[in-house]
């Protein structure tokens, strides 16, 4: 309890040195409230978890010559920890696993080695269809190792590996969301024999961050077995594992992380040619320098000058069919690093639809309001690219503060008129109570206008992970208010929400957002303002007993409803009443009904034609229509595996009949196809139109080190056609080339006749000197 005493005195400290009677002082004053009255129940709370429940083991400071060849024959992993007492979570909880899992452990003073034995009856059975550096090992047999080095119970990285050698790897944000995009350097390798499987890991102490006060870390080791769905772990809590879920290591000291510099060149040549009126034809030769520097254990420097993008995977194409705007996600390594130290106030965490979210929110709704969304960076209003000609970020941890500060100069945007800026971007919370935070963040510049822009908000997220039967209960608060040149008041935006999740039984959330209409983070996202919104979801899962042909059984109730704060009437009101069933092999039943209320203050353009002045309007006024959805989805692990959905009924005053077919055919390990096809028919009284939307996907891997990869996109309403080739060669972890082609054709006029707009073709190489 005096821990957290002395962390409310901070706090008051803090609160005091603010300017009395602003916002801001009014906001740290209501979280010291709120967490001063949490922090006694907290400390009671915990007081019933016995201490016996924790897993630890003290591994030992070895120095010996380790190959990462997945073959474990020296002799320095006789003298390892052993852990080898595991149990299943899925498909039941803590039951003994089909298969034995041993797994060794020791560090050196410049890296943590790991060794996993993966014992398995049937090895012609595990599954090893992924054998490209770089892509998602979910549909493999996979080794997991989950780290948590402040053995803060919120925040850690996430390794896998599969029988083929493939690393993948991530950092967990908000304790149970994965950042995959991340890349760190490390090295895995993997071997299989007829005992099943062996996979080894380097993970090098100056790809992380940690505290070289404490010689205790926060550990996990997950492993899954696709054939049965079934995945075992070292710690589980209601079916969950992540790093608020884990045991703790011990033993830890001396560790170096060298001089923590690793500086990292790249070579990007570039020719460019656009066709049509424009009809030209450009070349480049632009070298980049990103730096990374290690401040301390905990704290991460970085620098990047003369920024390219070109190699980054190109955004799935989606068409818009709503009166609100997309949210596509960011996949920029620069800006991917250190990403869960700017998390804010839980916004975004409902807007996956599946298991753990509410179907009946809009994806960009879920994210509505967010203060930092670092695609704003580095692309101008019309989605084209903006050059950075420089970026400096420092992030990491000092004690229990988390600590973020961005600062971006954007070079001009002439197509939109928008002048050179300096863009920063500063986040910094504070651990409190055994798994909570609260925290700030400030931004300021606007890199889409000219106008000055500043934000400031607070947040509180409280979680705890130790109610009996290993339940879990989450809260969290925001206030944020930004500053726009030319607005003047109702400029603020705040919520709460309270979760209780669970993988089994019930489980449920509340969520409250308000927006005002002057609400404007220009460094962030907002799609709607002038707005408030409320949700409620709760879902209850029921497991057969283990050996039959079904594994689960769930059942949905999601609600939505968004108010204009003008009159308080509503905008949109959608309840969604749903069922998924669950096989023991991984595929899914799905079926919805929703109940759909839309009220159109304006007229609202669903549909233009690009090849004539043709539109399609819905006039203003209320509609209410009802939908029926029905799906199927087979495992990922299968030879043949995809989506097959209907969507069907009214829609506003007529009628909708939507369908996706998603099909991934991966005969071996060197060949993955996926193509996917969504058709939306919708015949209103004010006229009819089809849109279509088709992807079609190749995967060509070579060898580990070597793979080509073809993506090619076509919608009937842009009638754009993309294709994105990428050749990508990884020797070894931090070392990369890229030869990258996009080319752009269109049928404006729709005659099946495509003609090229733009081609663009760049070779990137870069290699990473780490001392």
């Amino acid at each position: 309890m005096k821990r957290h005493s002395n962390k409310i005195k901070e706090l008051i400290s803090i609160m005091l040195s603010v300017p009395a009677g602003t916002v801001l002082r009014k906001v740290l004053l209501a979280l010291t409230l709120l967490f001063s009255s949490i922090t006694i129940a907290q400390e009671s709370v915990n007081q019933i978890i016995s201490s016996s429940e924790e897993k630890s083991r003290e591994i030992p400071h070895l120095e010996a010559e380790v190959e990462i060849d997945g073959v474990m024959d020296e002799d320095v992993w006789d003298r390892a920890t052993l852990i080898n007492d595991f149990h299943q979570y899925q498909p039941v909880e803590y039951a003994d696993p089909s298969q034995r899992t041993d797994v060794r452990i020791f560090y050196t003073e410049d890296a943590l080695y790991i060794a996993a034995r993966l014992w398995d009856e049937l090895p012609d059975q595990i599954a090893a269809s992924i054998l490209r550096q770089g892509q998602a090992v979910g549909a493999d047999d996979v080794f997991t190792v989950i780290l948590d080095p402040y053995l803060d119970r919120r925040n850690g990285y996430r390794f896998e590996v599969n029988s083929n050698g493939v690393r993948a790897e991530g950092l967990y944000q908000n304790v149970t969301g994965v950042e995959s995009s991340w890349n760190g350097i490390w090295q895995a390798s993997a071997s299989r024999d007829e005992q099943g499987w062996i996979a080894e890991m380097r993970i090098p102490f100056q790809t992380i961050s940690f505290s070289t006060d404490s010689s205790a870390w926060g550990i996990n080791f997950n492993r899954t077995i696709k054939r049965e769905t079934e995945s075992i772990a070292w710690v589980s809590r209601n079916r969950q594992v992540n790093p608020g879920v884990a045991g703790t290591i011990t033993g830890l000291s001396d560790l170096r992380q060298g001089r923590g510099l690793d500086i990292v060149p790249s070579i990007v040549t570039r020719a460019i040619r656009r066709f049509g009126a424009a009809n030209e034809s450009d070349s480049a030769f632009e070298p980049q320098v990103d730096l990374y520097y290690k401040v301390t254990s905990q704290l991460n420097a970085s620098l990047t000058i003369n920024t390219d993008f070109s190699a980054t995977e190109v955004d799935s194409r989606q068409v818009n069919l709503t009166r609100f705007g997309l949210f596509f996600p960011e996949k920029r390594d620069f800006f991917i690093r250190d990403s869960d130290i700017f998390q804010f106030g839980q916004l975004g965490a409902a807007a996956v639809a599946g298991a753990s979210g509410n179907a009946s929110i809009p994806a960009s709704a879920a994210q509505n309001a967010r203060p930092f969304f670092s695609r704003r960076l580095g692309l101008g209003l019309s989605g084209e690219p903006v050059d950075i000609n420089a970026g400096a970020k420092v992030s990491g941890r000092i004690g229990d503060w988390n600590l973020g500060s961005l600062l971006i100069n954007q070079d001009e945007d002439i197509a939109s008129g928008v002048a050179a800026d300096t863009i920063f971007v500063g986040r910094a919370s504070l651990n409190v109570l055994a798994e909570s935070q609260v925290g700030v963040i400030a931004t300021n510049g606007d890199p889409q206008s000219n106008l000055d822009n500043n934000l400031i908000g607070a947040d509180f997220n409280y979680r705890n992970t130790r109610l009996a039967n290993g339940k879990t209960v989450e809260a969290s608060a925001f206030y944020q208010q930004s500053d726009t040149e030319g607005k003047s008041g109702d400029d603020a935006s705040y919520g709460v929400v309270i979760n209780y999740p669970s993988n089994q039984g019930w489980k449920g959330s509340y969520r409250y957002k308000k927006v005002e209409k002057n609400f404007d983070p220009a460094v962030g996202f907002v799609n709607q303002t002038g707005i408030e919104d409320y949700s409620v979801d709760t879902k209850y899962t029921h497991f057969f007993a283990p050996g039959g042909f079904l594994r689960t059984v769930a059942g949905y109730i999601d609600l939505y409803k968004s108010l204009s704060l003008e009159d308080g009437d509503y905008i949109t009101d959608v309840k969604t009443v749903r069922w998924a069933i669950l096989d023991n092999k991984g595929d899914f039943l799905f079926g919805r009904f929703i109940d759909n209320k839309e009220n159109l203050r304006k007229d609202f353009t669903i549909f233009r034609a690009s090849d004539s002045d043709r539109t399609i309007v819905i006039p203003a006024g209320s509609y209410s229509f009802y939908e029926t959805m029905i799906g199927v989805i087979l495992g990922n692990q299968r030879v043949l595996s995809g989506r097959l959905d209907r969507r069907w009924g009214e829609y506003f005053d007529g009628e909708r009949d939507r369908v996706l077919v998603n099909a991934s055919w991966r005969p071996n390990r060197n060949l993955q196809l996926t193509a996917q096809y969504t058709e939306n028919k919708i015949e209103l009284p004010q006229g009819n139109f089809t849109t279509r939307l088709f992807s079609i996907n190749t995967q060509i891997t070579f060898s580990a080190t070597l793979s080509w990869a073809n993506l090619i996109q076509y919608d009937n309403v842009s009638e754009n056609l993309g294709i994105n080739s990428r050749l990508h060669w990884i020797p070894k972890a931090g070392q990369q080339a890229f030869l990258v082609l996009n080319y752009g054709f269109e049928d404006l006029d729709k005659d099946n006749v495509f003609e090229s707009t733009i081609a663009d073709l760049s070779l990137k190489f870069n290699y990473t000197f780490r001392f």
